[in-house]
């Protein structure tokens, strides 16, 4: 009998991935969210009362707490100052921010990393990615039903038995203000760099990975559960890194511009 490791090292998943549920919320709240977060990618920069605002002008009857408590489980918050639905841990270190002026121009020089809603017919996932901030090669992903940092610490772990970076850039979530994650930079050496509170357009880069990613491939797919979403998503990165040129790549793809 193969242990619950040895099961998810053959199946290529993240021990993480092998006791998720999908996260089970009414129908209207899941088709709200769906809206929610097709909207925000739109607009980062809208906090809850805007979102409250926006959807009442698209008819949705809605008060702005339940907006705020939606948003908040989605982990989503305005890139502006003021109220926010998601803050860093208190007891957390926050790190300054390295990137601004500073000019990206090799492979491995920044890695960034973020989370994101993924919406599906019968539930909802995480997803977190690894990605080079030069190249827009996604070095790893993973997928959870919860935002605990485990399912980011094991994403880390996989990119940096890759190769590792010189700085690695976050949001102040409490999954990368965590010390399971933040211990494993300092102990690779790895400089750290934190989004300004209410930046999200500082991690601009990926930022544009989940529009494309949503649009090519979450809302075309429409999930019925996490099965359909691992394979979905194991298709889509695939042909992300390796075949979807960039104009901002000189035509090229992720992949080729990584690996040189």
């Amino acid at each position: 009998m193969l242990s619950v490791v040895e099961q998810c090292a053959l199946a290529g998943l993240a021990r993480s991935t092998y006791y998720y549920e999908p996260v089970v919320a009414s129908e209207e709240n899941l088709r709200l969210m769906r809206v929610i977060d097709e909207l925000y990618l739109k607009r980062p920069f809208y906090g809850s009362p805007r979102m409250t605002d926006w959807l009442g002008d698209l008819g949705w009857v809605v008060n702005e707490k339940r907006v705020a408590r939606l948003m908040r489980v989605m982990g989503l918050q305005g890139s502006v100052p003021g109220p926010h639905t998601s803050r860093p841990h208190p007891e957390h270190r926050i790190y300054p921010y390295l990137l601004r002026d500073l000019e990206i121009e090799r492979p491995n020089q920044v890695w960034c990393s973020d989370i994101t809603y993924v919406p599906m017919r019968r539930g909802f996932l995480y997803l977190v990615v690894v990605m080079d901030w030069f190249s827009r090669y996604v070095l790893t992903w993973e997928l959870s039903n919860t935002l605990e940092v485990l399912f980011c610490v094991e994403a880390l772990e996989q990119a940096l038995g890759m190769s590792r970076p010189e700085i690695f850039n976050t949001d102040q979530g409490v999954q990368f203000t965590s010390a399971g994650f933040t211990g494993k930079l300092q102990d690779a050496g790895i400089r750290i760099s934190m989004d300004g509170r209410g930046r999200a357009l500082d991690n601009v880069m990926v930022e544009r990975l989940w529009r494309s990613v949503k649009y090519e491939e979450i809302y075309l797919w429409d999930y019925a559960d996490g099965t359909e979403a691992w394979k979905g998503l194991s298709r889509y990165f695939p042909f992300y890194n390796t075949e979807r040129r960039h104009q901002g790549l000189g035509r090229k793809t992720p992949a080729q511009v990584y690996f040189g």
